[in-house]
């Protein structure tokens, strides 16, 4: 064995013997090729350190390759790769690799030539690391790598604009950490399992103080030479500002601009949904109808801006009696719309019952400070198996709206009671 090292040390190529991605040998070459201050100072060091990140992939895999047993003995294919030295020079060095066996334990043997003699050459290596390099630093997305566990292998310097953190802090912990809900993290990890690749992914992230963004994940699996899943690679940037405008624009699509709560489209979407569910569980829904009463009049005696104003202060006092999975809508000037699942007849009527004095004890007053009261005319419909579609509780409900109006109106009807 000291007669092979010695032979190893005389080479003029450099080579190193590397088990598990640690140096244990390297030869004088080695240490002028890497720009070591010694060949001591390589051993235990990673040989992956001095690969630049754009091959790092490629040099894992081809690794990798040369210890499949079938493969022992057979050197991989020379190929070139650039490395970046101690002194931080680049390099461009041709590599070959064998499997060999380094005290009594498997190891793996390179062989490297310096191709980058040529002045040409380095000039244009220097002018591609330069360019590589501003485009890493200034790219508004961050690049990651991870390994199989979801271990963040690197990471690059748009972490610090994006999560406030510095790549090194990241690095060597799970991503997963950095999700605010592991649900959106197992998503993404089915996403990837089953395509291979996703684009724009959506996902949540949280800042260092504790803010927590919208991300756009763009990545794909990484593998080896066996075929098995070893992490993944990609992309992703911030994209709140994009969520919150599409979260505003939803929401003034769907929001009635007067009162705040929901508008006739959404509502009636809301109403399909719960009616659908119903339908298919046999789960009670009962449906309210609401009209503010005489609001002509009151149109007619203080003005639109005070029948705005009645009409915001009835649909909160609606808003007072409901559970949070109720729902309510404006479905157009001064009549409304509420959805209560899981509720029958009885329970429907105690509410609408709650809400008819609830809105009886508002006391409103206008800018003249003159006070005024307001009622309304309730209706009260219940879904039935054997309706044909929501149009048919909506048509009871609404009719019972009339009946209650016609009865006087400031009480509450359904045609439910009177078929019983």
């Amino acid at each position: 064995m000291n007669h092979d090292l010695r032979l190893l040390h005389l080479l003029p190529a450099a080579v190193l013997v590397t088990q598990q991605g640690a140096i244990r040998f390297a030869n004088a070459a080695s240490m002028e090729l890497l720009e070591a201050p010694s060949i001591d100072s390589l051993i235990g060091r990673l040989s992956g350190d001095f690969v630049h990140p754009l091959d790092q992939v490629r040099s894992t895999n081809r690794i990798q390759q040369v210890a499949v047993p079938e493969q022992a003995g057979r050197p991989n294919k020379s190929s070139e790769f650039r490395i970046r030295t101690e002194r931080g020079n680049l390099r461009m060095v041709l590599i070959s690799s064998v499997a060999m066996e380094w005290d009594g334990a498997p190891a793996v043997l390179m062989c490297g030539m310096d191709m980058t003699h040529q002045s040409e050459i380095e000039a244009q290596l220097r002018e591609s690391e330069q360019n590589f390099r501003r485009l890493f630093e200034n790219m508004q997305d961050v690049y990651y790598r991870t390994d199989a566990q979801g271990i963040v292998q690197h990471v690059g310097p748009g972490v610090r604009r994006v999560l406030g953190y510095e790549p090194h802090e990241i690095e060597g912990r799970t991503a997963e950490s950095y999700y605010p809900q592991s649900k959106d993290r197992d998503a993404f990890k089915a996403a990837i399992m089953e395509h291979g690749e996703v684009s724009d992914f959506p996902g949540q992230m949280v800042r260092r103080d504790g803010t927590v963004i919208d991300i756009s994940i763009s990545s794909h699996a990484l593998y080896d030479h066996a075929g098995n899943f070893a992490g993944v690679e990609g992309i992703y940037r911030d994209v709140t500002q994009r969520k919150n405008l599409e979260r505003e624009l939803q929401r003034l699509a769907t929001t009635d601009m007067l009162t705040g709560i929901a508008n006739r489209r959404a509502f009636l979407e809301c109403a399909e949904s719960a009616y659908a569910h119903s339908r298919s569980n046999g789960e009670p829904l009962t449906l309210l109808m609401l009209d503010l009463d005489h609001f002509k009049a009151i149109n007619d005696r203080f003005g639109h801006l005070e029948g705005d104003r009645a009409l915001m202060a009835f649909a909160q006092a609606i808003k007072g009696q409901l559970r949070a999975s109720d729902a309510v809508g404006r479905l157009g000037g001064e009549e409304f719309g509420v959805l209560l699942p899981l509720t029958t007849l009885a329970e429907g009527l105690e509410v609408a019952t709650r809400m008819l004095h609830s809105i009886r004890a508002l006391e409103l007053t206008d800018d003249a400070g003159h006070s005024y009261r307001v009622t309304t005319s309730l209706g009260v419909g219940t879904f039935r198996q054997s309706d044909r579609s929501l149009r048919d509780m909506l048509d009871r409900a609404d009719q019972a709206l009339y009946l209650a109006k016609h009865r006087g109106r400031n009480q509450v009807a359904s045609l439910e009671t009177l078929d019983e």
